[in-house]
C-alpha cells in the first residue's frame, strides 16, 4: 500500500511539472502559438472536419437521407467496385503510371538538379534554371494545351504539330499521338517530368547549396576531381532530401494526377489513360452520381497509399537514412 502511495505521488508530481512546463512554454512563445491558431482551425475546418463523410463508403447513401440517415451496407461498395471491369483497369493504370513517374521521373529530377549545379558559367545556370522552372508555373489546362498543339496530327489544310511536322521532314509517317493507347502512358509521364521538374530540382539544389565548401575545398587540395566530389561529398550530403521526396513520390503511389489526366485523355486513349481520380470523377460528379462508390474508391487509394508510405519509410530507415517519421 505505501509503495502504491509513493507511485501515485510520484505520478502526480511529474504530471503537475508536465504541466508547470507546457504553461511556461506558452507563455514564453504565446505569440508563436497565436499565430499558429488560425491555421490550427483552418485544418480542423477544412481537412479534419469533412472527414465524417468517410462513412459514406460504408453506406447506400440516399440525398434525402443525408449521410449520416443512409442505411448501412458494410462491405458491399468495396464488392460492387472490385467486381467493375472499369475500376480494375483504371486501379491498373494508375500503379503503372505511377511506377513510371517513379522511376523515369523521380532520377530525372536528381539527375537534373545535379548537372544544373555543375554548371560553372553563372549566366548559362541561370537561363537553364529558369528554363526548367517555366513550366511549373503554368496550369495544366494550358500546358495541355501546349502539349495538344505540338503533337497534333496532320489533317487536310493543315500540316499537324511540331512533332509530326519533324518525323514527316525526316521521312517519317505522321502519328496521331493523342489517339494512341500504347504510347498514351509515356506521352503522361514525359509531360509530367517536364511540368514538374523544376520544383524538385528546387528542393535538391536547396540541399546542395548546404553542403559546407570546406568539403570540396579539400577534396580539390587532396587531388579530387569534380566526378570525385559530385560521387562522394555531394550525393550522400543530399541522400536525406532524396530520400523525403521518395517518400512523398511512393506515398502517392495509388493517387494521380486529375489535372493532368482529364486535360490530356479522350475516349480513344481510356484503355490505358484511365485512372482512379479520372475514374473517381466519372462515376460521382462526372454524371454517375454514385457518391458511396467515389468514396470507397477514394478511402481505398488513400489507405493505401499510407500503407506504402509507412513500409517504405521502414525500408529508407533500414538504409541508414532519415525518413519522415
Amino acid at each position: 500500500m505505501r509503495s502504491r502511495a509513493v507511485m501515485s505521488a510520484c505520478s502526480t508530481g511529474i504530471k503537475k511539472k508536465g504541466g508547470a512546463r507546457v504553461a511556461t512554454t506558452i507563455k514564453k512563445y504565446w505569440f508563436i502559438y497565436l499565430l499558429a491558431i488560425p491555421g490550427f482551425f483552418f485544418l480542423v475546418l477544412f481537412s479534419y472536419g469533412p472527414m465524417y463523410g468517410i462513412v459514406l463508403a460504408f453506406k447506400d447513401y440516399k440525398m434525402n437521407l443525408g449521410v449520416l440517415g443512409s442505411p448501412w451496407v458494410g462491405l458491399a461498395n468495396y464488392r460492387e467496385l472490385f467486381s467493375d471491369p472499369s475500376f480494375i483497369q483504371a486501379f491498373k493504370n494508375t500503379i503503372i503510371i505511377n511506377i513510371y513517374n517513379l522511376v523515369f521521373g523521380f532520377s530525372f529530377n536528381v539527375f537534373l538538379a545535379l548537372m544544373i549545379n555543375e554548371l560553372q558559367i553563372r549566366r548559362l545556370k541561370s537561363v537553364v534554371q529558369t528554363c526548367v522552372y517555366l513550366p511549373y508555373f503554368l496550369s495544366w489546362v494550358i500546358f495541355a494545351g501546349l502539349v495538344q498543339v505540338f503533337l497534333q496530327a496532320p489533317v487536310p489544310g493543315d500540316t499537324g504539330g511540331m512533332v509530326n511536322q519533324l518525323i514527316v521532314a525526316m521521312g517519317g509517317e505522321a502519328i496521331d499521338f493523342m489517339k494512341r493507347p500504347d504510347i498514351f502512358r509515356g506521352i503522361l509521364v514525359v509531360t509530367n517530368i517536364i511540368k514538374t521538374a523544376g520544383y524538385s530540382t528546387i528542393i535538391y539544389l536547396a540541399a546542395i547549396a548546404g553542403v559546407d565548401p570546406t568539403l570540396y575545398e579539400a577534396a580539390a587540395i587532396d587531388g579530387g576531381n569534380r566526378k570525385d566530389m559530385l560521387l562522394h561529398i555531394t550525393i550522400p550530403r543530399i541522400l536525406p532530401s532524396v530520400a523525403v521526396m521518395f517518400l512523398l513520390s511512393v506515398a502517392q503511389l495509388f493517387i494521380s494526377n486529375f489535372d493532368q489526366v482529364y486535360n490530356l485523355y479522350n475516349n480513344f486513349v481510356l484503355s490505358t489513360g484511365d485512372v482512379l481520380s479520372t475514374y473517381i470523377y466519372r462515376i460521382s460528379l462526372g454524371g454517375g452520381m454514385e457518391f458511396e462508390l467515389s468514396t470507397a474508391a477514394n478511402l481505398l487509394m488513400n489507405v493505401m497509399g499510407l500503407l506504402a508510405l509507412v513500409f517504405s519509410n521502414k525500408f529508407v530507415k533500414k538504409l541508414d537514412v532519415m525518413g519522415i517519421f
